[in-house]
């Protein structure tokens, strides 16, 4: 009597679900939908609705990057977070043929707020306000409805 057992297939397949019959089968939410963005593209959509907003009266931002980053990064090596509040944004003034940047930290941005709408508005308060800072202007000119609730 025989009890090898048979020899698997050349090339197998990748393992999907586990022996039992659990595990994952497939994406909880068809990618159109909002649930199977990440919090980070759904931050990133945010900013870009605001950047968007803010475009239609002053065309010139076209020229500005906007990017989202996680944390605020210390400025240098041996440095350390000091007892001031972390930062939400920041600016980067054009040089050397780079544009000009404006930085909005996620992290920091979703620690403060408690909802999506609350969420929104925190990210165009501060997009408004470094766009401001970058232009030389006021919150209140760059964005006649700042600081309305």
């Amino acid at each position: 009597m025989d009890n090898r057992v048979p020899p698997r297939a050349a090339v197998p397949g990748p393992r999907r679900r586990d022996r039992h019959g659990r595990g994952m089968r497939g994406p909880i939410a068809p990618p159109q939908v909002p649930l199977a963005a990440s919090r980070a593209e759904a931050f990133a959509d945010l900013v870009q609705d605001s950047v968007e907003r803010l475009e239609r009266r002053w065309p010139q931002l076209a020229d500005i990057d906007f990017l989202v980053l996680e944390v605020p990064r210390l400025d240098g090596p041996g440095q350390a977070w000091n007892d001031e509040a972390v930062p939400l944004g920041g600016t980067v003034p054009a040089r050397e043929g780079r544009p000009a940047r404006v930085v909005v930290y996620r992290r920091p941005v979703e620690i403060r707020t408690k909802g999506r709408d609350e969420r929104a508005a925190l990210v165009h308060e501060v997009v408004v306000e470094q766009v401001a800072e970058l232009l030389g202007l006021t919150p209140e000119t760059v964005d006649p409805r700042y600081g309305e609730d």
